[in-house]
């Protein structure tokens, strides 16, 4: 099983493998066709209630306590596992807008993905 998590905003490589946005929302100021995503399941980004709280300075501990519960509602649980799939299958690249990917939803969804 192989998952990683980048920015949006880095050039894509030829062994990202699936390229799965994890954000919300679009990322500002990149086109559509250069992200070159193969999927986008906003059903597995966090609410906006918990984006809002964790920026607003939240912990990380305890966003991601929030945001594994959030993961438990039967689409997210759905979809999650459709990517789980996927990360068996060959490579999946998760990809988001944030500044920090290691302190973000999309690294709590690699280890979700990798257990």
């Amino acid at each position: 099983m192989s998952v990683r998590v980048r920015r949006i905003y880095d050039p894509p490589e030829s062994d990202d493998g699936l390229r799965v946005l994890v954000d919300r929302l679009w990322p500002r100021g990149l086109a559509k066709d250069a992200a070159r995503i193969d999927e986008w399941p906003k059903g597995l980004t966090p609410s906006s209630e918990l984006r809002t709280w964790y920026h607003g300075g939240g912990s990380y501990e305890e966003f991601r306590s929030r945001y594994e519960a959030e993961l438990d509602a039967p689409q997210a649980a759905e979809l999650l596992d459709g990517l789980r799939k996927s990360a068996r299958e060959g490579r999946v690249t998760l990809l988001t807008a944030s500044k920090k990917p290691e302190q973000s939803h999309a690294t709590v969804l690699a280890g979700l993905l990798e257990d």
